[in-house]
This record gives C-alpha cells, sequence and structure tokens, in this order.
C-alpha cells in the first residue's frame, strides 16, 4: 500500500492553449478589424464549449488572497477574474485543499492535480475495503486518522510537490505543514472550497458517507472562521504564501492543478 497516491502526469496543454490563443489574438490584431471578423472570432467553433457560458481564463499563479467565487452581491468586493481552467504552483511546494467535508476536495484532487496526494478519504476507502462492511466507520476511524498523518508527516519530510487533503477543523495541521516546509525552503498554498451547508450534506449522500452532526457542526464552524479570518485581513493564512477561494462551479471549471519551474 503506497502512502502517497499519484493522478495523472504534468501536462502542459493549458500553457500550450494559452499560446494558441495568444497568436490567434495577434492574428485578428493584424485583420482589418471589420465587424464581420470580430463576428467570426467571437463565434463558436465546433466541438468546443461556449465561451460565453464556460469562459476559459488559461494558467493562474495563485498570489496572495485570490477570491475567485462568482455571483457574490458585495458592493465593497472588486468584481472577480474569469475562472481559470488551471492553477500553477512553484516546483516544490505544497498545496492544503480545505472545505467542507462533502464539498468535493477529494474528487478535485483526483480530477485535476498531477502530483503526489495525501487524503485521508483516500485512508478511510482503503480500511473499508479491507475491513466488513457491517463495521461502523466510528470503530476504526483512530486508526484510518493516525494512519494519514502518518503518511503526511513521511510525504512531507521527503519533500518534493505534495498535495495534502484538510478536513479545517484541526487547524494545527495546517500550522505544521507551514513549520516543516518552512524548514525545507518552500511554501504552503491554500484552496478553499466555499460550499454552503446544503451542498456539502448533498455531496455526502451522493459519496454515501454522511458526517454525524456534531462533527459536521464542528467543521463548519472552522470553516466559517477561516473565510471569516480571509475576508477581515485581505491576506492568506499566516503561514501561506498564498489563499484561493473557490466556489463548486469554479471547482468544476479547473482542469488541473500543476508545480511548474518558476
Amino acid at each position: 500500500m503506497s502512502d502517497v497516491q499519484v493522478f495523472g502526469a504534468a501536462r502542459g496543454g493549458v500553457v500550450r492553449d494559452g499560446a494558441a490563443r495568444d497568436g490567434a489574438a495577434r492574428d485578428g490584431t493584424a485583420r482589418d478589424g471589420t465587424a464581420r471578423d470580430r463576428a467570426a472570432r467571437s463565434a463558436p467553433r465546433p466541438g468546443c464549449r461556449d465561451v460565453a457560458a464556460e469562459p476559459a481564463a488559461g494558467a493562474l499563479r495563485p498570489r496572495g488572497l485570490q477570491d475567485l467565487r462568482q455571483g457574490r452581491s458585495d458592493r465593497d468586493r472588486p468584481a472577480p477574474p474569469r475562472r481559470p481552467s488551471a492553477l500553477h504552483y512553484p516546483e516544490g511546494d505544497l498545496l492544503v485543499v480545505s472545505g467542507l467535508p462533502g464539498s468535493g476536495k477529494s474528487t478535485l484532487m483526483r480530477r485535476c492535480v498531477r502530483a503526489p496526494i495525501v487524503d485521508s478519504q483516500l485512508v478511510r476507502e482503503e480500511y473499508a475495503a479491507r475491513l466488513p462492511s457491517w463495521l461502523p466507520y466510528a470503530v476504526y476511524r483512530p486508526v484510518v486518522r493516525f494512519a494519514h498523518y502518518r503518511r503526511l508527516r513521511r510525504a512531507v519530510l521527503a519533500g518534493g510537490p505534495l498535495t495534502v487533503h484538510d478536513c479545517g477543523a484541526v487547524p494545527y495541521v495546517r500550522r505544521w505543514l507551514a513549520r516543516a516546509a518552512e524548514r525545507q525552503g518552500r511554501r504552503v498554498h491554500l484552496i478553499l472550497l466555499d460550499a454552503s451547508a446544503e451542498e456539502a450534506r448533498d455531496g455526502q449522500r451522493a459519496r454515501g458517507q454522511a458526517v454525524s452532526a456534531y462533527a459536521f457542526a464542528r467543521h463548519r464552524d472552522a470553516a466559517w472562521r477561516l473565510r471569516r479570518r480571509l475576508a477581515g485581513t485581505g491576506r492568506p493564512p499566516t503561514g501561506c504564501a498564498s489563499a484561493v477561494v473557490l466556489d463548486r462551479a469554479g471547482a468544476r471549471a479547473l482542469r488541473e492543478i500543476v508545480f511548474v519551474a518558476s
């Protein structure tokens, strides 16, 4: 049983797509700029998604606090940029993905991350597959947590890019990650999936693993405190070089999360 899971391999499709779009833009500038040409350039190509419905913003290199949620009504909050299709982080850094249980953390990590992953949900699934189905998770939860943190420690000390599932209810884990990364000369980045309680419960039902009301309340309070801290300071949490806040639509728009050379 491997300590860390790797899904996919590093790909440069977003960068190539971005280069293609830049080239198309330069070609368009050289044209006569008539309304007919502009209409032709704005029309969706066969086999492509409607750009107006899902704009492609290319790759984003997060810096500081970047709130990418859409449809917010806060007057004092600047309009969010278009949803990126990729997030690029410096090679060798650590990425923490946080949010409510059922918000889509594990789904996002498995679908998009092209680097080793330490995910407590994967550990739980491994033990569930080896143990009798009638055995309640509460019975072996301490074993799962111990195995998860042991894998996390080994993966962090091994160095290299790493993405970590964070339940949010134990902030001292993020503090330990920040201290460990600082000693190694690398940085920690945060992605916060901002799902409502109803969306998170729907996600739990979809995966068939509900969280107790008590545990969910703890997670919800921790997520609320983190959101309030981000809104109050306008900066990433202490120990984090960047923080990206995504709603579920923004998470679905992502195609890859990669670690690249600066």
